[in-house]
């Protein structure tokens, strides 16, 4: 029996994918072995966000290439995609694949042990059109299941490389959404997070059916779903039809991951980001009005080419007025082939550095403040592993709807079910909680009638 190691560098949607590779693997009976292991095949799923990205890519490949020099070496994902030349000319790499037509690797590898010959799978992504299916009905990691919607982006922000990683806007067929939700519900799972490349931006490509209609069709269709997450949104994406269906909604969390990037209005500009602070702001009211207590977290670049301490200073109070849950801040990096690496006024590290301080500074105290409105709460958190920092102590750790982290003691088959907890001490990065029950205690016991 042949086997196969994976190995997946960058975001969500690459590991949703590195799991799709994984089921087409298993389809012809092949076996996962760890990364460490000596593996047939190694599958390396690439990330090309930043220059750091392919660094590391590279690296990863010539470690696989050291521990089997026979194996067959396949590179895929979106560096394999910007530069499959840069990819086949490191030694020992067989197969090139981008981020299309990953169903074709099995016929590569065939292909590949009879001629001996290297194979460049990679072809001109803005070309397609077409959304690629690619299943996964269930996830190595056991609690929270990934739901691919969408593919590529429009956007084309001068910071950012992704369009020409992953092609222009495709959108997920509504029917194979809905399917596969089932498929992921009946396989045990309890929440789905849908996302994408620019996740929010589902339907843009589709005639009379949007992201709220998807929300809609998979909360009504989808039987024994409680929870739907979605992994990121934009601002001009949360129309006001979004908001009366979240503002409906029993299973779209309390949760929003909406990008800002910056708070100022010239900052933007230059971003080529497609809305104003004022546009911002006021969709974020709009949406604490129809969703109290609603969690709103975002990604912040710092050091942005050209940045002024008073842009800097108008993101930062934008941030601070807005009571944001919790921020991930980047200091700007360059990234080689975009518009915003061209700029003459890039920022001194030092000062990157510095912004970027005080900005996580503010995270946390608003992270703090935003958990502490929710002491003494009884919540519902969905139990994930052990915790971490102590894992005799029979402790575990999950996430509430709103995105609390919250520690409290649990059992192993609580793992993956909806639990009530009370919030006994708020904190951050941490909440400490009571277990107060389990919800639908019937269903508990078909499962485990299910799995004996």
């Amino acid at each position: 029996m042949s086997t196969v190691a994976f190995h997946t560098l960058g975001c969500k949607v690459n590991h949703y994918e590195t799991e799709a590779i994984w089921q087409l693997f298993k389809g012809q009976g092949y076996e996962r072995v760890e990364y460490e292991q000596t593996a047939d095949v190694y599958v390396i799923n690439t990330c090309t966000v930043t220059n750091t990205g392919d660094k590391k890519s590279r690296q990863v490949i010539r470690r696989a290439v050291r521990k089997n020099p026979d194996a067959v070496i396949c590179v895929t994902g979106c560096y394999a995609q910007t530069s499959p030349a840069e990819i086949m000319a490191i030694p020992g790499v067989d197969i090139v694949v981008g981020t299309q037509d990953r169903v074709k690797m099995l016929d590569y590898i065939e292909q590949f042990k009879k001629e001996r010959q290297p194979i460049n799978g990679v072809g001109n992504i803005m070309k397609t059109r077409v959304y690629e299916e690619l299943d996964v009905p269930a996830f190595t990691d056991r609690t929270r299941a990934s739901l691919k919607i969408q593919e590529g982006c429009n956007n084309f922000c001068t910071f950012c490389i992704i369009p020409w990683a992953r092609g222009l806007m495709r959108s997920r067929d509504p029917k194979e959404v809905v399917a596969q939700a089932q498929q992921l519900v009946d396989a045990g799972y309890k929440e789905i997070v849908l996302t994408g490349i620019h996740t929010g931006g589902y339907g843009e490509d589709m005639k009379d059916y949007n992201l709220a209609q998807l929300l809609r069709d998979l909360e009504s269709q989808v039987k024994g779903l409680k929870r739907i997450r979605i992994s990121s949104i934009e601002a001009s994406q949360i129309t006001d039809e979004v908001i009366e269906v979240l503002d409906q909604s029993e299973m779209v969390v309390r949760h929003l991951h909406i990008p800002l990037q910056s708070g100022s209005n010239t900052v933007l500009k230059r971003m080529r980001r497609k809305y104003t602070m004022e546009f911002f702001g006021e969709r974020l009211n709009r949406l604490k009005e129809a969703l109290p207590g609603l969690a709103i977290t975002s990604d912040v670049i710092v050091g942005f080419p050209g940045e002024t301490e008073e842009e800097f200073m108008e993101t930062y109070n934008f941030i601070k007025e807005h009571g944001f849950s919790e921020l991930h801040v980047f200091p700007y990096s360059k990234r080689t082939g975009t518009p915003a690496a061209r700029m003459t006024d890039q920022i001194d590290e030092e000062v990157k550095n510095e912004r970027v301080h005080r900005l996580i500074e503010l995270s946390n105290q608003l992270a703090k403040e935003y958990a502490s409105t929710f002491e003494g709460e009884v919540l519902e958190v969905i139990p994930e592993e052990k915790y971490k920092e102590d894992p005799e102590s029979g402790l575990y750790v999950g996430y509430t709807d709103n995105y609390l982290k919250v520690v409290f003691k649990a059992s192993e088959e609580m793992v993956g079910k909806l639990v009530k907890v009370k919030i006994s001490k708020a904190g951050y990065p941490y909440n400490e909680g009571e277990f107060v029950r389990v919800l639908d205690e019937v269903h508990l016991q078909d499962q485990v009638k299910m799995s004996s």
